[in-house]
């Protein structure tokens, strides 16, 4: 394996198992922030060592123990040491035979299976405290349980990449100058944070599901990482009909995704998309969630996604309740993205003319104003008009605003279609 693809298995790996290193060190340090540089270090370390000792057979493991190793010497350089231990207890003996610096791997005390599920968990709602504000537990529970780059987190909350820098370092030495503890509350403490975990947890998922910047245009570990953690609320709050509605969203999405792009990664629309390819064991979860879920926002939006999974066709598509459910759900959380949906499925169920109505009280929105889908549904509702030449001009803006190289590319391919008369 030459160097380069050894650097690309450690950054893969990387990526992946960040969240769960993250995890497990903070339940020894009780440092958010420190847990995320002591998981750099052992990134640094597979660097510098597997280029010359090989890729282990188990790098997340490898990573794990390492950051695991360095976390609990960093404990016992403490003069607090004899508290820290009592502290931590089992996850000190979890690591007590992990390996050092060197070359080999982990040996199997330290790679035997943990509960994850658990430090994933207490991770999300220390993230989610309240001593934080919304915005910033947001933030940082992208940046470390799903991975994100500070880009990839401006953009998924349509503001700046400085801003989000500095409300993740803010949070972190806000945690640490709290005193946060690392756990998952109870009572009313655990149900005034549970819809930061429910906004954190479907902004993951939609990271993956149409990914922001990059060459890919579906990310599905991060998918696959953002449903995992919403089936283990519905385990950890089985009476909270959001939770259920979240799951059941996020299943009924999940099941596109192997249509969702072409044999070369290229995106493949809603309407183009082969259902057979959709996975039907994930969308009967989603209506089981479904009927447990409630009528909040992500409840509503499970009904949208179950209307799309019910039809066999494109075009047998319920249009008219899809946008009844959207106007149910602008009215109970007001939003222009949020609206800009319920244009297109208006315009679906009465017309381009009525879509591009609502599209026109949207054009002056500052939270739209470097919003690519903007433009690119506009496009959409002037091309079904004939309206080509103006079609091709907003399919453009569109492409120039987008990050995603694989979406810039089909709002390109869309502008020459409209160009050249062809639909």
């Amino acid at each position: 394996m030459t160097a380069g693809s050894v650097t690309e298995t450690v950054e893969a790996a990387f990526r992946i198992e960040s969240p769960r290193i993250i995890a497990a060190v903070t339940r020894i340090v009780r440092d958010v922030g420190l847990a995320e540089e002591l998981a750099q270090d052992a990134l640094l370390a597979a660097l510098e060592q597997w280029p010359e000792s090989g890729v282990p057979d188990r790098p997340g493991a490898w990573l794990t123990a390492t950051a695991k190793h360095r976390a609990v010497d960093l404990v016992r350089r403490r003069e607090t040491y004899a508290r820290k231990l009592a502290e931590v207890g089992r996850a000190l003996e979890d690591v007590s035979a992990v390996p050092g610096d060197g070359p080999s791997s982990p040996g199997p005390e330290a790679s035997a299976e943990e509960d994850i599920d658990d430090d994933l968990l207490r991770l999300i709602f220390t993230a989610c405290h309240p001593v934080l504000p919304t915005h910033a537990r947001i933030a940082l529970t992208l940046r470390l349980l799903g991975g994100l780059t500070t880009p990839e987190i401006a953009r998924a909350f349509l503001t700046s990449e400085k801003t989000v820098a500095q409300r993740i370092v803010r949070a972190k030495r806000s945690l640490a100058e709290s005193g946060v503890t690392f756990e998952v509350p109870g009572g009313p403490d655990r149900d005034a944070r549970l819809s930061s975990v429910l906004e954190v947890i479907y902004l993951v998922f939609n990271e993956g599901y149409s990914a922001t910047s990059g060459e890919d245009w579906v990310r599905p570990a991060l998918c696959e990482e953002a449903l995992r953690l919403a089936r283990v609320l519905q385990g950890l709050m089985p009476a909270e009909a959001e939770v259920h509605g979240l799951a059941a969203l996020l299943e009924f999405q999940a099941s596109r995704i192997p249509a969702r792009t072409g044999p070369g990664g290229e995106p493949v629309l809603l309407a183009d998309q082969n259902r057979a390819r959709w996975n039907r064991l994930l969308m009967r979860r989603g209506l089981d969630a479904l009927h447990r879920a409630g009528r909040g926002p992500y409840s509503l939006q499970a009904a949208i996604a179950a209307c799309h999974a019910q039809a066999v066709r494109y075009d047998d598509t319920d249009w008219t309740a899809i946008a009844t459910l959207y106007g149910q759900l602008t009215a109970l959380t007001p939003s222009p993205v949020i609206e800009l949906n319920r244009a297109v499925a208006v315009s679906m169920a009465r017309g381009p003319a009525a879509g591009l109505e609502i599209l026109d009280a949207l054009e002056d929105e500052p939270a739209l104003k470097d919003y690519h889908l903007l433009p690119s549904v506009r496009g959409d509702l002037l091309e079904r008009q004939g309206r080509t030449d103006e079609a091709r001009a907003e399919f453009e803006r569109a492409a120039s605003l987008a990050r995603n190289v694989r979406e810039k590319e089909l709002l390109l391919a869309r502008a020459a279609r409209s160009a050249s008369g062809r639909r």
